[in-house]
């Protein structure tokens, strides 16, 4: 640790959180303004990594996010572009699962539209780019306590540190402990289910498909990932089940390779688990507001919502550039970067985009998770409408690759 570290000091910005959100905020903080004093508390120790088997989506915005910040051509090759997608809704017991809806997915730039890759790729390619930058990185503490002056925030970690910085910007997660150090209350609701994940190898290969199945328990998806280095076809689950289902399938391995099977199907030949399956409590929370006086939350820390439609990290992303955009362009004009005029135009920015997405995710989750049958005509009904409507299949390919709403530049691959 560096001598300017254990000293502390005056900071334009702190982030608590060394996550993908956190870091790209950084990274993009002193890559477009390299005058701005940025640390950077991560809790995770040095040289600590990221379980491979946590892989996520990462939509055509957050990749030209992740270009723009040099870092993207680290992770490119390990990364599975995602060449189509298809949509069933069927019954579990079902030997047969009719498609209604089927993507060909490109972005506007004729990239695809997502891309999957192992969360510690990325978040080591950042922190790499982070460093070279100039981000000051704290690894092994955590910010513990903070008070908001009228011009500085106080900040303490638990190894002793402090600084007094012009704004805190909490990215430390759904759970959040600097979100209710500020005073600031959630919003939402659980869905008694789980979402299980792992990585599962298969004989043979998935040619860039992902597959969306809406079973009545929750949906199931199959989602690509590039081969290993040894040539193995392999691709990453998200499944959802009610919360005791969950528990039960991953505490047997067993009983999860047949409920496995009978969802996955064999037509990419023989299964065989290779990470996880772990599972996680689902639910909607959102932030009753994103920012108090010198405070900013960003990522899961500001809203947690249901991995339906894969955008929780993507809308993590728009919060990092929207909110680097914002003190940027402060900094730029000679404002301070953690006013509440600064803050107020991030947070009018990003809270409807939230909102939709969060509203949107948790009406696909009640419209398909349920075997009602007079929803299923319904919802198949919809199904249909919109694959054969081009201009509204095309809105949802937007949407989905993060190119809808107010874009910040960085997600435009547009330099601050």
């Amino acid at each position: 640790m560096s001598e300017a570290a254990i000293s502390g000091g005056r900071r334009d910005v702190v982030i608590a959180g060394g996550g993908q959100v956190g870091l790209a905020l950084a990274l993009a903080l002193v890559r477009s303004a390299p005058g701005l004093k940025v640390t950077l508390v991560d809790a995770a120790p040095p040289g600590a990594s990221v379980r491979e088997g946590r892989a996520s989506t990462i939509a055509a915005g957050g990749r030209r996010l992740l270009q723009t910040l040099g870092v993207w051509d680290e992770v490119a090759d390990a990364a599975q572009p995602v060449r189509e997608m298809i949509v069933t809704d069927s019954r579990t017991r079902d030997t047969v699962r009719p498609v209604f809806l089927t993507f060909a997915t490109a972005s506007v730039d004729g990239e695809a539209s997502a891309h999957l890759v192992f969360d510690g790729l990325v978040v080591a390619a950042l922190k790499r780019g982070a460093r070279a930058a100039g981000v000051e990185l704290i690894e092994g503490d955590a910010v513990d306590d903070f008070a908001a002056g009228a011009s500085v925030a106080r900040v303490a970690t638990r190894g002793g540190l402090t600084y007094d910085a012009r704004l805190l910007v909490a990215a430390d997660g759904a759970n959040s402990r600097l979100r209710s150090l500020a005073g600031i209350d959630t919003f939402g609701w659980s869905y008694g289910q789980s979402g299980i994940v792992a990585t599962v190898k298969h004989e043979k290969p998935h040619g860039g498909r992902a597959e969306e199945h809406f079973l009545p328990a929750g949906p199931f998806a199959i989602l690509p990932l590039k081969p290993t280095a040894s040539g193995e076809n392999r691709s990453s689950l998200v499944w959802t089940e009610p919360t005791e289902t969950a528990e039960r399938l991953i505490g047997d391995r067993v009983t999860f390779q047949t409920a496995l099977e009978q969802r996955f199907g064999h037509k990419l030949g023989a299964l065989t688990v290779m990470d996880g399956p772990r599972a996680f409590p689902l639910g909607l929370r959102l932030a009753r507001t994103f920012v108090k006086d010198r405070f900013a939350l960003t990522g899961d820390a500001a809203h947690a919502i249901h991995p339906i439609a894969g955008q929780g990290l993507n809308l993590g992303y728009r919060d990092a550039a929207a909110l680097a955009e914002t003190i940027v362009e402060a900094d730029r004009l000679g404002l301070d970067v953690g006013a509440e005029a600064t803050l107020q135009r991030y947070q009018r920015w990003r809270r409807f985009d939230t909102m939709e997405m969060a509203l949107a995710t948790d009406g696909l989750n009640r419209l398909f998770s349920n075997d009602n049958p007079l929803m299923r005509i319904v919802r198949d009904v919809g199904l249909g409408l919109v694959d054969r409507l081009p201009q509204l299949k095309g809105w949802f390919i937007t949407q989905a690759a993060g190119e809808g709403g107010a874009l910040p530049r960085l997600l435009k691959g547009e330099a601050i």
